[in-house]
């Protein structure tokens, strides 16, 4: 019986000790992340543009300069990101787009967007609201409206 609280004492040791870690750890990337956001802010410039495309697509196949590609960490290199092809002025661009946005962003439309380098933090319509895409309902939402319409 003595070892059985033991072990419990030294799992619980364990335990607190990760949460702790987890906690101070968690703290430090909160404020790397808030600087961050303050220096994209800093950079924000407003472009009207063109939206030719928008794709996932892997860092090296989405035409970003070659530096973009050697300054990723190697853990990020095959991750799948929202690009945008874009024509500000008479240049055509491969731009980053902010996940939070991607799937505002219209085809074939023109916007105004927020830009920081390569990085879209916003966009409105340049005639207009954007239009909201439709979420896809999950399957529990589907079998619900179905119940609904029978039940009428």
């Amino acid at each position: 019986m003595v070892n059985g609280y033991i072990i419990f004492a030294i799992v619980a040791v364990i335990i607190v000790a990760a949460f702790a870690a987890l906690y101070f750890f968690g703290r430090k990337l909160e404020k790397r992340n808030a600087d961050q956001q303050q220096q994209l802010a800093a950079a924000a410039q407003n472009v009207s543009m063109l939206v030719i495309d928008k794709k996932r697509l892997k860092l090296k196949d989405a035409g970003l300069p070659a530096i973009v590609y050697e300054q990723t960490p190697w853990y990020l290199r095959r991750s799948k990101l929202p690009i945008v092809k874009a024509k500000i002025g008479p240049k055509v661009m491969s731009l980053i787009c902010d996940e939070k946005i991607f799937e505002l962003v219209p085809v074939k439309k023109e916007v105004k967007a927020v830009v920081s380098g390569l990085y879209i933090t916003s966009v409105k319509g340049v005639r207009g609201p954007l239009e909201v895409p439709q979420k896809k309902k999950k399957f529990l939402g589907r079998m619900a409206e179905k119940f609904s319409k029978k039940s009428k």
